[in-house]
């Protein structure tokens, strides 16, 4: 008996996919867990790192996307969605709304999250921020 299945079987360990800087930040890094392949498209999943201290962070910008998450495994970061700063924090899960205009502008040197998006080649979007933005958390020399 042959079983189709919508999306394919993956498992994928830390020594299969390396941190890369060729994410969409270059402060940080990214690792893939392959979930992009995998449903052809529908879900992207990686993993993201800080790799240099903040100076200014993303910028207001949105996505154009379904459905993200972030899942803070380590360390932490603030953003500003739209006026409120929230600070998210090992164990934090941040559903970001779609659309939602945001801004993350600081992190933490050892800051380790898994971001969960649809469609896998979602589109980030400059956008015009409502407000004045706090200054970052210097990392120790």
């Amino acid at each position: 008996m042959s079983t189709e299945f919508a999306t394919q079987f993956t498992h994928v360990r830390p020594q299969d996919t390396s941190y890369e800087d060729q994410g969409l930040r270059d402060f940080f890094l990214y690792r893939d867990l392959g979930i992009a392949q995998a449903t052809g498209g529908k879900v992207l999943a990686q993993l993201v790192k800080a790799n240099h201290a903040p100076e200014q962070g993303t910028g207001w910008h949105r996505h154009e996307a379904d459905f993200h998450i972030v899942i803070m495994l380590k360390g932490w970061a603030r953003f500003m969605y739209g006026e409120k700063e929230t600070l998210v924090a090992a164990g934090d899960c941040v559903h970001q709304a779609p659309g939602i205009v945001h801004y993350l502008f600081d992190y933490s040197e050892d800051m380790e999250y898994i971001e969960i998006v649809s469609p896998a080649d979602f589109k980030s979007i400059d956008a015009q921020g409502p407000c004045d933005v706090p200054a970052v958390t210097p990392w120790k020399a």
